[in-house]
């Protein structure tokens, strides 16, 4: 069931992911965060860009000012002296060495935007540098973890989809040992690729409505899991929105290509 799963969803979401990127909001929600880089070396000097991003027009917020501070186990060991201002709202000109293999957190303070000074927001994210690559720590990996693409698609984690998409993880999915293991491979794959489908729908808003579109079928299809409660329920249902799924996605398509040809033809 778990590849199956797993292979129903790639033909929707699958694009190469050529970077480590990561999008958080801050403690406030006014601004969401994205940091992002290629590879991380202990001892090298390494480029993290940062971006702004006004969760409300899914556009870069231009004129942020902002602070960094870089900590490893509770100790300082970089932050800037002064509050500067970004007028892009984009800053691809930071750069870090990290002095050793280990745990380290960058907090992100925004304390004015649009040249207005804001009560002091702050983001977090730990990065793990280990003997020749670093990844950020996910935290959408575990339970109650963000729906990335959705969230994008419908512009909030309230939004009605989103919540359904969560409320099937947590409720059905993982309250029984198959949906648990199908989770925890599913994971893996799924926040390889979705911090990019997300960015990428917040750029080009047909393709955002593109995205939404492909969702729909698979969200009512979906709906019939709020009724799974045991583990063959779960299984059952599983499988018949699998075959439901296939037929939407991959019958339909077929058979509508098939009949153009034989149209085309006659």
């Amino acid at each position: 069931m778990k590849f199956l799963l797993v292979l129903l969803l790639i033909p929707l979401f699958t694009i190469p992911a050529f970077a480590e990127s990561q999008i958080l909001s801050t403690d406030k929600g006014t601004l969401d965060v994205k940091l992002s880089y290629e590879e991380i070396k202990a001892g090298e000097l390494t480029r993290l860009p940062i971006e702004f991003i006004n969760p409300m027009l899914q556009k870069t917020q231009v004129h942020v000012d902002y602070r960094i501070m870089i900590t490893e186990s509770g100790e300082t060991i970089f932050q800037t002296p002064n509050l500067i201002h970004t007028s892009e709202g984009i800053i691809n000109g930071f750069k870090f060495e990290f002095p050793q293999d280990g745990t380290y957190n960058m907090k992100i303070g925004i304390e004015g935007i649009l040249f207005t000074p804001i009560t002091a927001e702050t983001v977090s994210f730990d990065i793990v540098v280990g003997e020749s690559s670093a990844q950020l720590i996910n935290p959408y990996e575990e339970k109650g973890g963000g729906c990335l693409i959705a969230t994008a698609a419908y512009g909030s984690e309230m939004a009605p989809q989103v919540q359904l998409l969560r409320e099937i993880r947590d409720n059905q999915l993982m309250n029984t040992e198959s949906g648990t293991a199908f989770m925890s491979g599913f994971n893996e794959l799924y926040y390889s690729f979705s911090p990019y489908i997300a960015d990428m729908q917040r750029e080009n808003p047909m393709f955002k409505e593109a995205v939404k579109l492909g969702l729909t079928p698979m969200l009512s299809s979906l709906a019939i899991m709020e009724n799974a409660e045991s583990e063959s329920e779960v299984l059952g249902l599983g499988l018949s929105v699998i075959a439901l799924n296939l037929g939407m996605y991959i019958g339909l398509p077929a058979f509508g290509i098939l009949r153009l040809y034989q149209i085309r033809k006659n």
